[in-house]
């Protein structure tokens, strides 16, 4: 590892969340450094707005934006500030310590003092042929319908839900507002959502339920045109035009490089302790954006939680005198931080 000092604030991740803490990090002078991550198959830098081809409710577009374009707004707006950006992820991370070590997929180990996490979830897909191509394209495949069900492309339209739990429920009853119909697939012949849940789906006049049937391929080009189903009893399959697919089988909290070291939900969500609050189990660590928020996953609340780990970190940090230049002032950090910002 090489001798340079601990960088005051470290943003791992490239959502909504990370660029609003960079942001106001940088405005408030903390030098931050953000890891955006690199392209894999499962993300990409920007997170699940990447996926979105239009953003009809994020505050201040009157007209709309595109995901790409009010991700690459925000990452330039961070930059402006000062923000610097390395396009690497964050492989592993020893938290044990202070300042935390921090290892680049590439690049020598570096310091913190502070850590915002905010790598956020990746949507569950089914892992069907076309599914992703056309969720890219935005060709009509979606994995959040408060998201996108109220584009025009989806309006007076026959929308198929795949899932079976509360969120599938959620989906599909929010979907009513716009759909002609609403075909809620499901593999097997009951729902594993909540009775309350369960029934206001059920009893709607506007959603179908499809049992013992699972999503086998979804058909269309530059835009979906159907879906080719499969009986989960008898094989057979069939043909169904729909004119939308929403996927609603969960999300898996990106959290593996952490290992254990900081405390989770039983779903892998980071907790935070305290009520609107952003701060982890471990002192000077701080969590924003969908990877501890299982509940809206909306990218106004995401940039929300942005700030405030933004705010948390600068307040953290003045509080035990740190971060003030560039160098830490002793050698030893203290190793009862927890215990301080505890007894704060």
């Amino acid at each position: 590892m090489d001798t340079r000092p601990p960088e005051t604030l470290v943003i791992i991740g490239s959502g909504p969340s990370a660029w609003t803490a960079a942001i106001y990090a940088a405005r408030a002078n903390l030098r931050p450094v953000v890891y955006e991550g690199e392209p894999s198959r499962e993300m990409i830098p920007g997170g699940q707005l990447m996926y979105t081809t239009e953003v009809e409710n994020y505050p201040g577009f009157i007209d709309g934006v595109t995901g790409p374009e009010l991700m690459e707004k925000l990452r330039a707006q961070a930059i402006r500030f000062g923000t610097r950006v390395e396009q690497e992820n964050i492989a592993s991370v020893e938290l044990g310590q202070h300042p935390f070590r921090l290892r680049p997929s590439y690049s020598d180990e570096i310091e913190a003092l502070t850590v915002i996490v905010a790598t956020g979830a990746r949507a569950n897909w089914l892992g069907v042929p076309n599914e992703e191509r056309l969720a890219q394209l935005g060709g009509g495949v979606s994995a959040c319908a408060v998201c996108d069900g109220a584009l025009p492309a989806f309006r007076d339209k026959v929308l198929a839900v795949v899932g079976g739990g509360d969120s599938a429920m959620e989906e599909a009853l929010y979907l009513t507002k716009f759909a002609k119909e609403v075909r809620l697939i499901h593999r097997r012949d009951e729902l594993r959502a909540s009775r309350i849940m369960a029934d206001r789906v059920l009893k709607h006049p506007k959603i179908k339920p499809v049992w013992n049937t699972r999503v086998v391929d979804v058909l269309g080009y530059d835009e979906i045109t159907g879906i080719r189903v499969e009986n989960t009893v008898t094989g057979e399959k069939s043909d169904m035009p729909v004119g939308g697919l929403f996927i609603a089988i969960g999300h898996t909290p990106n959290t593996a490089f952490l290992n254990g070291q900081l405390d989770l939900t039983r779903h892998g969500y980071i907790k935070t302790p305290k009520a609107w609050r952003t701060a982890t189990s471990v002192a000077g660590v701080f969590a924003a954006g969908d990877v501890m928020d299982d509940y809206y996953r909306q990218a106004i609340t995401a940039a929300g939680t942005g700030c405030m780990a933004a705010l948390e970190a600068e307040r953290w940090l003045a509080h035990l005198g740190l971060g003030e230049s560039p160098v830490l002032e002793t050698a030893e950090a203290p190793v009862n931080l927890t215990q301080e910002w505890k007894a704060s």
